[in-house]
C-alpha cells in the first residue's frame, strides 16, 4: 500500500444522467482546516475529488456524527454549526460555512423513505455537524449548494442502512450528490498508540477487504450486499471499527448506488491507512 493518495480505478461512468455517490474519510475532527500535516493526503484527495463531482444542484449528507432512533433529517433553511468536538484551539470554534438548507429536499427524503416503510423524522432545529462542515468546506468552499443532513439510526444494523439507502436513490436523477461522511479507519486509540508492524498489518488487512468488496465487479450485487452486511467477519474488523458508526455511512452510499464503486481512493491519514469511494 502507499503512503500517498492513488486512485486504482477509473472506469466509465454508469450513467451521465445520475449525480455521484461519494463515501470519505473526514479525518479528525477540524485537523483538516488547521494545517495538520497528518492530513494533507486527505486534503489533496478532496480536492481532487470536486472536480470529478461536477456541481450538484444539493448535497445530502449522511454523517458518522449524528445519531438517532429513526432516521432523521435536518429541514431548516439556514441550520447553524454544530462543533461537535472538544479540546481543539479557539478558531476550531470560529469555523464558518454558511450554505443553506433546503427544506423541500428534505421533505422529499422524508416522503421517500416513508414510501419505503422506514419511518423518519424532520428536524427544523438540528444544525450542521462537522462531518459535513469540514468535508465540504474544503471541496465547495464557497457553500452556495444547499445541503441537508440525514442521521444514522442509532441501532447501527447495516442492513437497515443499506436499506435507507436505497430508499433515497432516486434522488441521484434530481442532480442530488449523496456524500457519506465518515472513516474507513476508526479506531482512535489507535491514533495514538506508537505503530507496530502488527498493527499495520490490521489497517492494511481491512482495508484490502473493504477496497475489494466495494470495487469488484466479479461480486454479485448480492454477494457484495453480503459482505457489507457481514463486515464483522472481515479481517481486522473491530480492531478498526470498535464501534460502526463512521462505517455506516458506506453502507447508505451503497444502498444508493447498488453496484461496484468506479472509482476508489487510498491515503494515509494520521499514519494509518484509509479509504474513499465514488459511484458516478
Amino acid at each position: 500500500m502507499n503512503d500517498g493518495l492513488y486512485n486504482p480505478q477509473a472506469m466509465v461512468a454508469e450513467s451521465p444522467s445520475l449525480a455521484g455517490v461519494l463515501y470519505l474519510s473526514h479525518g479528525g475532527g477540524p485537523m483538516p482546516l488547521l494545517g495538520d500535516p497528518g492530513h494533507k493526503n486527505l486534503l489533496d484527495f478532496l480536492k481532487i475529488v470536486t472536480p470529478m463531482l461536477g456541481k450538484p444542484s444539493a448535497i445530502l449528507v449522511v454523517s458518522a456524527h449524528w445519531e438517532a432512533r429513526v432516521p432523521t433529517i435536518t429541514s431548516g433553511p439556514m441550520p447553524a454549526l454544530v462543533y461537535d468536538y472538544y479540546g481543539f484551539p479557539k478558531e476550531s470554534y470560529q469555523i464558518r460555512y454558511p450554505a443553506a438548507g433546503n427544506p423541500v429536499l428534505a421533505e422529499k427524503v422524508f416522503n421517500l423513505l416513508a414510501s419505503h416503510g422506514i419511518a423518519a423524522k424532520l428536524d427544523g432545529q438540528r444544525g450542521f455537524d462537522h462531518g459535513l462542515f469540514v468535508p465540504l468546506k474544503v471541496m465547495y468552499p464557497e457553500a452556495d449548494i444547499p445541503c441537508v443532513q440525514l442521521s444514522l439510526v442509532d441501532d447501527l444494523q447495516p442492513e437497515g442502512h443499506i436499506r435507507i439507502g436505497k430508499a433515497i436513490a432516486g434522488l441521484r436523477k434530481e442532480n442530488v450528490l449523496i456524500i457519506g461522511s465518515g472513516f474507513s479507519f476508526h479506531n482512535l486509540r489507535a491514533f495514538f498508540d506508537p505503530p507496530t508492524a502488527e498493527t499495520q498489518a490490521l489497517n492494511q488487512a481491512f482495508e484490502g477487504w473493504l477496497i475489494d468488496t466495494c470495487s469488484n465487479r466479479q461480486l454479485t450485487e448480492a454477494e457484495r450486499e453480503r459482505r457489507l452486511v457481514d463486515w464483522q467477519q472481515a479481517p481486522a474488523a473491530r480492531y478498526c471499527h470498535p464501534r460502526e458508526e463512521h462505517l455506516l455511512p458506506l453502507h447508505v452510499c451503497y444502498g444508493a448506488a447498488q453496484t461496484a464503486a468506479g472509482r476508489v481512493f487510498e491515503f494515509s491519514v494520521l499514519g494509518k491507512m484509509a479509504s474513499a469511494y465514488l459511484w458516478q
